[in-house]
């Protein structure tokens, strides 16, 4: 959405856990956040866009923030996320031609990771649907 120019007026995440509410903190991926993110810290991670009378869409799972790793070609360590939630993507609501390839391979690495966590807890008609719902673009 940045890279085409598009912002949106709400936080990316917020925190997870503390006391059972919505909109935890401190940490917040947000204009207003002012909490440093250390490792170990569950956040929610929750793009959206929403189209003053026209639509809106929104995904959201949560992460861990993951320790700072060097990066190649970078200028120094970087702290990373880990996704959490296990749970596929609506297929029926994607446009997939309208995904550049980098993305279309983090969805069908993201859905294999679901099918291969998940699947085998699973057998039956509930099997067959994850393996539908996960398959590749």
């Amino acid at each position: 959405m940045w890279q085409r120019g598009f912002d949106f007026d709400h936080g990316t995440g917020h925190g997870i856990g503390s006391y059972l509410s919505v909109h935890e903190g401190p940490q917040s991926i947000s204009k207003r956040g002012m909490a440093v993110l250390e490792a170990g810290m569950i956040v929610s991670n929750e793009p959206g866009y929403y189209k003053t009378g026209g639509y809106g869409i929104r995904i959201e799972n949560l992460q861990v923030v993951t320790p700072a790793e060097d990066i190649a070609g970078g200028e120094r360590p970087m702290l990373g996320f880990e996704t959490l939630t296990l749970a596929p993507i609506a297929r029926e609501l994607i446009v997939s031609r309208l995904l550049t390839r980098e993305e279309r391979d983090w969805l069908n690495a993201y859905h294999a990771r679901v099918l291969a966590t998940i699947g085998p807890q699973l057998d039956g008609e509930a099997r067959v649907w994850l393996e539908a719902a996960t398959a590749a673009l």
